[in-house]
């Protein structure tokens, strides 16, 4: 049985024996078998998928891979790269089989090729010159390259042939007959998602062990009894990795546990009962902060996912922190939506999540709770029922990086959720996130954005990838793109703050002698400032005065952090206690997602969107804490800036705001300033169009004279920022062999900005350097971050330190690469210039 002995992996023991690459790739075809069933696919172009991926590592029945897994060193294409080679030249055979048209199948070899991230670069270079070669052109480095690949399969090239055919009579109805070149392109971007994942379950040897070849049948009998076992085997690896799929729930996934029922609100009503189009669908809520739109969401996206327009959910928030709020909450309702829920957690420290560690540990078959396979990576938590997560990683899927089609994959099956939209309103996010959306919808996926804010001519520009046009500027707003719009809600029924009055403090003295007044007579109060030296610089002042204020930025210990995240929300949360008097200031850390009630609140200005953010933060839970049981007789919203009306230089406001006046544009400041003081109020929802649209929108006032040159720049920026996102998005049309690149996720970031330097920080104890934090996790929950460029003016600890090798020696190379640890003196110095301690955080000192 010539075919059979390939071998597909080393024994993992010496005396072990090998698993046959043929019996490997019926392993990942069973899985894939089970993955795809639930997709609306034809029979036919079904088992055709099926084949394909069947035969993604044909490049292992080759000289050089086998060369490779005894030990020797090759100059070889990978095998990979053999398969799309060996492929090609067995078109003939393929295309007898799956008929089709000759472009289709190409762009599908190379996804199926492409499966470990990337597409393959050898054989067929493009598109493009598979027609020129179809044509009689010769192309000599594709000619050499194939020369190229035949000498490395050498003795493999006939057993592959056999192996095709064979293959090919395990799924005889496969056929690519009804597939055309457009929709092959964008099977092109989903295939090796699925292949991947399929590769990686059906690679596992717990769930597939090393199997021998079956004796004394003919190659194709060994072949059809081998795919039973494998299929056998493919049932239990899909169940325990976690990817079979929860069934919807029916009824209500929200209740009440006073009386058992919901109120509705008049957005969640709306999505309760508004008509869902057929096929995929974008929605648009716009609504106040505080209205219920998580739940509005999450009440539309339970009807789609019953309906058919996805079978989990994906939600998608601005930042990590916001991400774990919301897991906290996701937990809770999800089991209501599913039968037993896969649920993860998505971001680059979810494994630091206590609530997602315990989730790992839960062993209930209804409730929500996650596999270890699903938590081991990133990439894999998109594959879950249901993810939570940042946008991030939702947008590296419209991104040309490794692997982006196993997040495309993992998205297609999901109602796409993506919250605080406006806080991706940036122009090269936005071109990122229509790209996210139109990838989403060529693969069937359906999606709901979540804002506040949202400026028209961007929710335009993202209706239109679903189709959509809307130009009403009715608010709030429920939107179906090419569908119903639902501008017209009944009443609230819970009592509301009404409009909140905007009055203007012209000093930083202003500030600090309002937030002293409002603690002595038991308001809880908040300042939030743009920058997190000038939140540092108030606190100080704060509790030079006797106020005993917290302080809560970004540029804290994971650890500290996450301690400072739990007393802010255990004292300004929906039940929080101890409130009377409490004084925070903050950074915008606050202002997305954490549900905090404030009786005062100052802010820096900062564009409109942001002040109306936190203005929600102002008298929230009014069914709790009524008007009369305030300390303070009215809501307002402090902003601490200078008058929009006495404009002389371009340092307006630097002089006032230092280095907080730098976070945003010149020209968003000033036209905030303009609009709001003049209003003199915010009201909410119905002011809120007005608001935004005379800042963002195409008739907001010329900026003055001093403040032109800032604006153009700032245009040019966008501009250029646009163009950037417009060229790093991948281009569906080309087909991923040519446009997906496989590239590291660092060259091609989800967001613009200022690059970042992680630190760990360290103490020494005992002539050890030991983390700064305590417990699991402890020199993970050490790291912090801030500015790379003020930090690489300091002379930080030399990381070739016996004290600090002793602590890296054993991590991965990767990380210590990526971060820089830190001892922390008793002090507090780390170097001149930069000290850490738990109550300020990370302080360059000036």
């Amino acid at each position: 049985m010539n075919i059979l002995k390939w071998n597909g992996k080393s024994p993992e023991l010496p005396d072990g024996i090998p698993h046959p690459a043929a019996y490997h790739m019926l392993d990942v075809a069973a899985v894939a078998e089970k993955l795809i069933a639930p997709f609306a696919f034809d029979p036919s172009l079904r088992d055709a998928l099926i084949l394909l991926i069947a035969l993604h590592d044909l490049g292992k029945v080759s000289d050089s891979f086998q060369a490779m897994l005894a030990g020797k060193a090759v100059n070889a294409p990978r095998h990979w790269e053999l398969t799309e080679i060996l492929l090609h030249l067995n078109n003939a055979t393929l295309a007898r089989h799956l008929r089709g048209e000759t472009s289709a199948r190409r762009q599908l070899y190379a996804a199926t090729a492409g499966h470990h991230g990337r597409p393959p670069d050898k054989g067929m270079l493009s598109v493009g010159q598979m027609q020129d070669q179809e044509n009689g052109k010769v192309l000599s480095k594709t000619s050499n390259d194939i020369a190229r690949g035949r000498a490395d399969i050498g003795t493999g090239l006939d057993d592959a042939s056999v192996l095709i055919q064979a293959f090919c009579a395990l799924w005889p109805n496969a056929s690519l007959n009804d597939l055309n070149r457009e929709r092959a392109v964008q099977l092109s971007w989903w295939l090796p998602g699925l292949c991947a994942t399929a590769d990686w379950v059906g690679s596992n040897t717990a769930w597939f062990p090393p199997t021998a070849p079956l004796h004394n049948l003919s190659e194709l009998q060994a072949l059809t009894e081998y795919l039973d076992v494998a299929r056998a085997r493919a049932e239990i690896a899909v169940s325990e990795a976690g990817l079979a799929g929860a069934a919807a729930k029916s009824g209500s996934i929200f209740d009440n546990a006073d009386d058992g029922k919901f109120i509705l609100r008049p957005m969640q009503s709306a999505c309760a009962n508004v008509d869902l189009p057929d096929g995929p669908m974008l929605a648009v809520i716009e609504d106040e902060t505080g209205a219920g739109k998580t739940e509005a969401a999450l009440l539309l996206a339970h009807r789609m996912v019953q309906t058919g327009k996805g079978r989990g959910i994906y939600f998608a928030l601005p930042t990590m922190a916001t991400a774990d709020a919301m897991f906290a909450r996701a937990e809770k309702i999800v089991g209501k939506m599913f039968v037993g829920p896969k649920l993860t957690l998505a971001h680059g420290r979810a494994g630091l999540s206590t609530p997602f560690r315990d989730l790992q540990n839960a062993l209930r078959a209804d409730d929500p709770s996650c596999t270890d396979w699903l938590a081991s990576t990133r990439r894999r938590a998109l594959l879950a029922d249901v993810g939570i997560g940042t946008i991030d990683q939702a947008l590296l899927a419209a991104l040309p990086v490794k692997h982006n089609t196993l997040r495309h994959f993992g998205l297609s099956s999901k109602i796409l959720i993506v919250d605080e939209v406006h806080d991706m309103g940036t122009p090269y996010v936005a071109k990122l996130l229509r790209g996210l959306l139109s990838m989403h919808r060529a693969a069937g996926g359906s999606a709901i954005l979540l804002t506040a804010t949202l400026p028209l001519d961007l929710r335009r520009a993202l209706l239109a990838v679903y189709g959509g046009d809307n130009d009403d500027p009715a608010y709030p707003a429920l939107t179906i793109a090419g569908g119903a719009a639902i501008t017209q809600f009944a009443a609230d029924t819970r009592p509301v703050k009404g409009p909140v009055s905007v009055q203007r403090l012209d000093s930083v003295d202003a500030a600090l002698d309002l937030l002293t007044q409002s603690a002595d007579c038991g308001a809880a109060c908040a300042w939030v400032r743009n920058s997190v030296d000038e939140a540092i610089e108030a606190v100080a002042a704060l509790r030079e005065r006797g106020i005993a204020a917290d302080l809560f930025h970004a540029r804290f210990a994971f650890c500290d952090r996450k301690a400072i995240e739990e007393r802010v929300m255990g004292t300004l949360g929906r039940n929080g206690q101890g409130r009377s008097g409490y004084v925070l200031v903050a950074t915008q850390v606050i202002q997305a997602s954490l549900d905090l009630d404030l009786d005062v609140m100052i802010s820096d200005l900062a564009p409109i969107a942001e002040l109306i953010q936190r203005a929600g933060r102002l008298w929230r839970h009014m069914d709790l804490r009524p008007a009369a049981d305030r300390p303070v007789p009215e809501t307002i919203l402090h902003v601490l800036s200078p008058d929009p009306d006495q404009v002389t230089t371009d340092r307006w406001i630097a002089d006032l705001l230092k280095g907080g006046a730098w976070v945003y544009p010149l020209a968003d400041f000033w036209r905030t300033a303009h609009v709001l003081f003049k209003a003199g109020e915010i009201n909410a929802p119905h002011g809120l169009r007005k608001l935004i649209e005379a800042v963002h929108g195409p008739m907001a006032e010329d900026v003055p004279t001093a403040f032109t040159a800032a604006e153009t720049n700032a245009l040019g920026e966008n501009l250029a920022q646009s163009a950037l996102g417009t060229q790093n998005a991948v281009d569906l049309a080309a087909g991923y062999r040519s446009a997906g690149k496989g590239a590291n996720d660092a060259t091609f970031p989800t967001r613009l900005g200022l690059e970042s330097q992680t630190l760990v920080l360290a103490r020494m104890v005992d002539g050890e350097l030991i983390a700064w934090a305590n417990g699991a996790d402890a020199w993970e929950m050490s790291e912090v971050s801030a500015s790379k460029h003020k930090l690489d003016k300091l002379s930080l600890p030399n990381q070739a330190n016996a004290a600090i090798l002793a602590v890296t020696k054993n991590w991965p190379e990767w990380r210590r690469e990526s971060v820089r640890v830190c001892p922390v003196g008793e002090d507090g110095m780390i170097c001149e210039g930069l000290r850490y301690d738990a109550e300020f955080g990370l302080v360059f000192a000036s």
